[in-house]
């Protein structure tokens, strides 16, 4: 029997994507960059969980000094903000270069960068990850979304069945002569 395969990982530019997302734009644009940090991480949050990837969302520390920052928000998804000095490609690069260093762990498991930047493209396809475009990568998300509402509207529109039809024949006989004596 084969061995089940393991999630993908996905390594998401936090800010390379909203910039290419006009929705995401124009969130950040009228309510603030933290408003479109948050939209894309719901997003993704959905996405990753259908996809069952195991997704890191990088953003540069962005015009702050703090130390680099790793946040888990569900099971699939984990935010991490650089440090001030690290920009969100070399974060991203120095992970593609620690993932297929270690041999163990080549090719089980697909290694995927989304991201706009086409230098930044280059490079990590040249470290054997797989690249993604940020408007594939908004496709893709907006496709999970209209699948989980048809799954949901489905799973709606089934008739659920009733404690009564769940059980045993002979417990819903002997309930029913509790309830209903006999009126001979």
């Amino acid at each position: 029997m084969a061995a089940a395969r393991k999630p993908a990982v996905l390594l998401v530019d936090g800010y390379n994507i909203i910039g290419a997302w006009p929705r995401l734009c124009d969130l950040r644009d009228r309510h603030g960059l933290e408003s479109a940090r948050e939209a894309l991480m719901e997003a993704l949050s959905n996405y990753s969980a259908y996809q069952d990837y195991v997704t890191e969302l990088v953003f540069d520390a962005h015009y702050q000094t703090t130390p680099a920052n790793r946040e888990v928000i569900t099971s699939h998804l984990a935010v991490c903000y650089t440090d001030a000095d690290q920009t969100a490609d070399s974060y991203i690069e120095l992970a593609c270069v620690t993932y297929f260093r270690e041999d163990s762990r080549r090719f089980k498991r697909r290694l995927i960068v989304a991201t706009s930047d086409n230098a930044h493209r280059n490079t990590i396809t040249g470290f054997g990850a797989e690249w993604m475009s940020a408007h594939r990568l908004a496709m893709d998300v907006e496709e999970a979304e209209v699948a989980v509402r048809r799954i949901r509207r489905r799973q709606q529109a089934a008739p659920r069945p009733t404690l009564a039809q769940g059980l045993n024949p002979e417990v819903s006989r002997k309930l029913r002569a509790l309830l209903i004596p006999d009126q001979g």
